[in-house]
């Protein structure tokens, strides 16, 4: 036993610390290629999801990104000033905003598909140990979602 016998909390023994540090790491790589864009990470992501997927509301895509709508909406008036997406109300329901992109954020996504392949060059993992981590980080997230 350690001196308090808390071994429970040293760093070393928490799953959140390298997560949390990896995760920093990982944005900050991002980082010089989002510039060029005029981006942060988390209008990427943005993006990223209505890429996938035009034409979603406020709450779908906060639910993608695990967002609330309290840090969502500032992401996306900047992302509406700066030309990328606009929002409507939708036909269904007025109290509803549908996100979609312009013109400018349909050309964005031809830019930004340098960047997966840019960062995987930077990430140290064979691609077998990156499949391996995206699985269980995708399986501790629905989990949380489970509760």
């Amino acid at each position: 036993m350690d001196k308090y016998g808390d071994k429970v909390l040293k760093l070393s023994n928490q799953i959140c610390f390298p997560l949390y540090a990896s995760g920093k790491e990982i944005v900050r790589k991002y980082q010089p290629y989002l510039e060029k864009l005029d981006l942060t990470y988390t209008q990427y992501i943005v993006l990223m999801v209505l890429w996938e997927k035009d034409h979603l509301s406020v709450k779908e895509i906060g639910a993608k990104l695990y967002l609330d709508s309290g840090t969502l909406t500032p992401l996306i008036n900047k992302l509406i000033t700066k030309g990328f997406i606009q929002k409507e109300k939708s036909l269904d329901d007025e109290r509803e905003l549908i996100i979609s992109l312009t013109s400018d954020g349909i050309k964005l996504k031809e830019k930004a598909k340098e960047i997966p392949p840019l960062i995987a060059k930077k990430v140290k993992l064979t691609q077998k140990e990156a499949k391996t981590l995206y699985t269980l980080l995708y399986k501790l997230l629905d989990g949380f979602e489970n509760e």
